[in-house]
């Protein structure tokens, strides 16, 4: 099971967005507005993140993997509104 990190809680935060983990079994988290509106559901389960590779591993590490998962996914992550856009504002 996928534990939400402090680095997701803050970033959604940040975006005035809330987290939760997600009903989905094979997602990380579910997204939703303040007011408790669903988004979307975002990040694969058995895969790492930032949070979990910087409480793993340490930062220079989890730096080092936000820096190529930007680079895989530069087509994907920059439209807003997408579950590409959120996976990269919360869990990385």
């Amino acid at each position: 099971m996928y534990t939400i990190t402090p680095h997701t809680f803050r970033q959604a935060k940040k975006m005035n967005l809330k987290v939760m983990p997600s009903r989905l079994k094979n997602k990380k988290i579910d997204v939703f507005t303040n007011s408790g509106e669903y988004i979307t559901s975002v990040g694969m389960k058995g895969y790492g993140d930032y949070g979990t590779f910087f409480l793993k591993y340490g930062k220079q590490y989890a730096d080092e993997r936000r820096k190529l998962y930007k680079m895989r996914h530069r087509t994907d992550r920059l439209k807003r509104g997408t579950p590409g856009y959120y996976a990269d504002k919360l869990l990385w």
